[in-house]
């Protein structure tokens, strides 16, 4: 079945058609999933509570635009409302002098792209960045989301968005670097 069989098949709650949707999506959600919680089990909480709204929802699909993109947009809003109730455990650091909008000191567009290591490192390092900073980063290089718009979709200011990015960058500048290095010293 191709996806709009399947997508009218789950409007009709065919459990089968749900189970191939499931099956198809499940791996590339798992990873939207991971990438914002950073946890695996959480992770597949978030998958399995993601795909129940997705079957609540799927009447509301208009088959406008990629249906992708839609689960997808599930994923990171249901990632998002987990994020915000964690929000008191994972206290923002608030910016006491404004940083710069400097994004261009790091090419954060290739960074998954980088020579020498492999793409599931760089998600690694990622996923292993403080909550707060993994999410805005997860927004702006991810969800190509402003810093304005993660601001209102956090619930915290815009400069707080623009720190919790640039540290971000910062840390995974450095742990990128210590291993380019010490792969250069390896080859030495």
């Amino acid at each position: 079945m191709d996806d709009s069989q399947l997508i009218i098949a789950c409007k009709k709650q065919n459990r089968d058609a749900q189970k191939a949707l499931y099956e198809k999506y499940a791996p590339v959600m798992m990873a939207v999933c991971i990438r914002y919680s950073g946890d695996g089990e959480i992770a597949r909480d978030l998958l399995h509570d993601g795909f129940i709204r997705v079957f609540m929802q799927i009447g509301s699909y208009s088959g406008k635009g990629s249906f992708e993109g839609w689960l997808r947009r599930i994923f990171v809003n249901l990632a998002l409302e987990n994020f915000r109730k964690e929000k008191k455990k994972h206290q923002f650091m608030e910016e006491y002098s404004y940083i710069q909008n400097n994004e261009s000191d790091f090419a954060t567009e290739n960074l998954l792209e980088i020579e020498d290591i492999p793409r599931e490192e760089v998600l690694e390092m990622i996923k292993s960045l403080p909550p707060g900073y993994r999410t805005v980063f997860n927004l702006f290089i991810f969800e190509d989301m402003s810093h304005r718009e993660i601001a209102v979709e956090l619930g915290i200011s815009e400069a707080s968005s623009r720190s919790q990015f640039y540290r971000a960058k910062s840390q995974l500048k450095k742990k990128i670097t210590a291993i380019i290095s010490k792969n250069k010293l390896r080859q030495l």
